[in-house]
């Protein structure tokens, strides 16, 4: 809390009067004063939701009252009411004596959370499926679970004048440069907002970017993603109250990587990251594809497939681009929906919805059966690539028009300006499009494919580690069997 670093008084009425003050009216801030077996006068105070009341009770206040020690293990001082009112707004119990102008603040965090569950946003076949939840401590517990590391560390920063969210900045310093830390450290003091509620806060105000619609601050729900990125030489930011965790810096081949890439075979994980980009691809270009194609080249589709669509259109009353854009609007709005609506309702307005609209609109001639394969083609696409959909839904408008008015040439110029736009950004002094642009071969081999664990020495070189070298493991060969097969019994 920004609040004047008033002293705690040495009486105790003075101290209880000062917190009082701080929460007027409110019924959830609970005040009880007791007696020490030596005759002093004690008190505590806390929020009543954010803190257990039970241990308050038992492990607390029965232990003084007998003169027994406290058997709760994290506590901490306070020197200033302010200090003693940040602790209870986080579901400590403060605890004043009279004639001590120290506080002690106790860990009675009770607030309710939800459990550790599987993400929905990054769901698994084969590999680890915990992910992180609200609730801040569990989530760094997450990470030291997966990181039993001496050299893991987590700094804990605040941030938002009215919210005082709590963040917790994660790096393993034998790995990690120290200068993107202190860059790090240096964006995140710039905050001065009112209120942090969520890690998208944090991300658009310390992003290198924010005028562009890709992010350049990578996100993840899954503890055993974030240890990866940290044990390549990245950090990581936990946000209280948000389930996901922001990694930096950030590439954009990451986007195609999936947290079970390195689970199952490489040669099927290199198939699937070649896959997941060929979708982007299709589901950035496939409508101005078929606009360009249909208005501008049509030499260049073959003639019975040209008959076909000539049939299917001829009747219709909207030119192609026309037609295309409108099952585009459409396709945005049955997911729109299909996203906000509760989860049964929405999955059928989205499917349900999708079918029988395009069918209805083929029937009644609005629009032509190409237009809406071409659509559902380019929607089907976009999901593959799930961290890209937003980016994808307003490049393919952008494609669109670029085709409906110059065509081919259209595409193309849409093509360099991306690639250009893509070639300019820069993730914590990262380039963007690492390691293509610029050229690093050495690491190639967890990009688009995913070469075999046995054969990934180094770790990404433009993140500039302390420790290149990820293993002194050679390349196993174990083709000679157990040893002493075959032997005589």
């Amino acid at each position: 809390m920004n609040l004047q670093p008033v002293p705690i008084f040495l009486a105790l009425s003075d101290n209880l009067q000062a917190m009082q003050n701080l929460f007027p009216g409110d019924n959830d801030f609970i005040m009880r004063r007791f007696a020490l077996p030596d005759g002093r006068d004690a008190g505590i105070v806390f929020i009543d939701g954010l803190a257990d009341a039970e241990p308050i009770g038992d492990l607390l206040m029965k232990p003084l009252m007998r003169g027994d020690d406290i058997t709760i293990g994290e506590c901490g001082s306070a020197t200033t009411i302010g200090e003693a009112a940040d602790a209870i707004l986080n579901g400590d119990t403060a605890l004043f004596v009279d004639g001590y102008a120290t506080a002690v603040f106790v860990n009675t965090k009770g607030f309710p959370g939800r459990g550790i569950e599987e993400p929905q946003t990054e769901t698994v076949i084969r590999g680890p499926r915990e992910g992180f939840n609200e609730n801040f401590r569990s989530n760094t517990a997450l990470i030291r679970r997966k990181l039993k590391n001496t050299h893991l560390r987590m700094e804990g920063v605040q941030a938002g004048k009215r919210t005082n969210t709590q963040l917790c900045l994660c790096w393993l310093d034998d790995v990690a440069q120290p200068s993107l830390i202190d860059e790090v450290r240096k964006r995140l003091k710039t905050i001065d907002v009112d209120a942090v509620l969520s890690d998208g806060y944090i991300e658009e105000y310390i992003e290198d970017a924010p005028r562009s619609i890709f992010q350049t601050i990578g996100y993840t729900e899954k503890p055993d993603v974030v240890a990866a990125k940290l044990l390549d030489g990245r950090c990581a930011l936990i946000v209280d109250g948000s389930p996901f965790v922001l990694t930096m810096p950030m590439l954009f081949v990451e986007n195609f990587h999936s947290p079970e890439d390195n689970s199952i075979r490489p040669y099927f994980a290199t198939f699937l990251r070649i896959l997941r980009f060929a979708a982007f691809f299709v589901s950035l270009t496939a409508p101005a594809v078929y606009v360009a194609l249909v208005n501008f080249h049509q030499e260049v589709i073959p003639t019975a497939l040209l008959y076909t669509i000539s049939a299917a259109t001829e009747n219709t009353p909207f030119s192609s681009p026309l037609e295309t854009a409108v099952m585009l609007f459409t396709f945005e709005v049955l997911r729109e929906a299909g996203v906000r609506l509760p989860k049964p309702t929405g999955q059928a307005v989205s499917t349900v919805g999708a079918l029988v609209m395009g069918q209805a609109a083929i029937e009644a001639g609005l629009v032509g059966a190409p237009v809406v394969i071409v659509i559902a083609l380019s929607a089907v696409a976009g999901y593959v690539t799930p961290t890209v959909s937003d980016p994808l839904s307003l490049l393919r408008w952008i494609f669109l028009i670029f085709a409906s008015m110059l065509g081919g040439f259209g595409l193309m110029l849409g093509c360099l300006i991306l690639i250009t736009h893509l070639g300019s950004l820069e993730s914590f002094g990262a380039p963007y499009l690492h390691p293509v642009a610029p050229f690093a071969p050495s690491d190639l081999g967890d990009t688009l494919i995913r070469a075999p664990l046995w054969s990934l020495l180094k770790r990404p070189s433009i993140i500039h580690p302390k420790q290149t070298k990820r293993k002194n493991m050679k390349a196993p060969n174990f083709s000679g069997g157990v040893e002493g097969r075959g032997a005589e019994i």
